[in-house]
């Protein structure tokens, strides 16, 4: 039986899904497999025990978290600022819009699960400035 962390699901356009095994190489082949994972979504899960290094941003679509285990803070930059909506409780949720530059702080040892637009999806160490 697969586990979500060590198979992905990809959810393809026409709605079926394909399990992908995690490996170094994932986001590669995903570009790869699936035409730089336009019109894809990345159903995913991973364990943290520290503070995303990282902001990120889904320019194609909104992305959900959903907090399995532990406790983490999502920052969201907005054109009005930084927003935070702490996790705290299994199966509580954030939506990250579209375009929304976001990170995580980390408390404790955290597992969450996302649903994730990956077509363009960007990394900065900081996020770049809001018009």
């Amino acid at each position: 039986m697969p586990k979500i962390y060590d198979e992905f699901v990809v959810l393809k356009p026409d709605l079926h899904m394909d399990q992908i095994a995690v490996s170094p190489e994932l986001y590669e082949q995903l570009d790869t497999d699936y035409g730089d994972f336009r019109s894809h979504t990345l159903i995913s899960a991973h364990q943290f025990t520290e503070d995303w290094p990282t902001w990120e941003i889904h320019p194609n679509g909104d992305e959900m978290v959903v907090l399995l285990s532990g406790r983490a803070v999502f920052v969201l930059k907005r054109d009005s600022g930084e927003e935070s909506t702490e996790l705290s409780i299994p199966g509580s949720f954030v939506i990250v819009p579209r375009g929304c530059w976001h990170t995580a702080r980390i408390s404790e040892p955290t597992n969450m699960m996302f649903i994730t637009p990956g077509e363009g999806t960007l990394n900065e160490t900081t996020p770049p400035e809001t018009a």
